[in-house]
């Protein structure tokens, strides 16, 4: 086996920073959704 070989390519896991942004902005867009319907449901009561 050759020493320059390069090693075998793994993704990158990534870290909690990262996670709790795309969670945060998952929310986020999940409450804008809601808020959207709630208002459109509004508008008809």
């Amino acid at each position: 086996m050759a020493k320059n070989q390069p090693k075998k390519a793994y993704p990158k896991r990534k870290s909690k920073r990262e996670r709790r942004m795309k969670m945060a902005i998952y929310v986020m867009i999940f409450a804008m959704v809601l808020s959207a319907i709630t208002m459109g449901l509004s508008v008809f009561i």
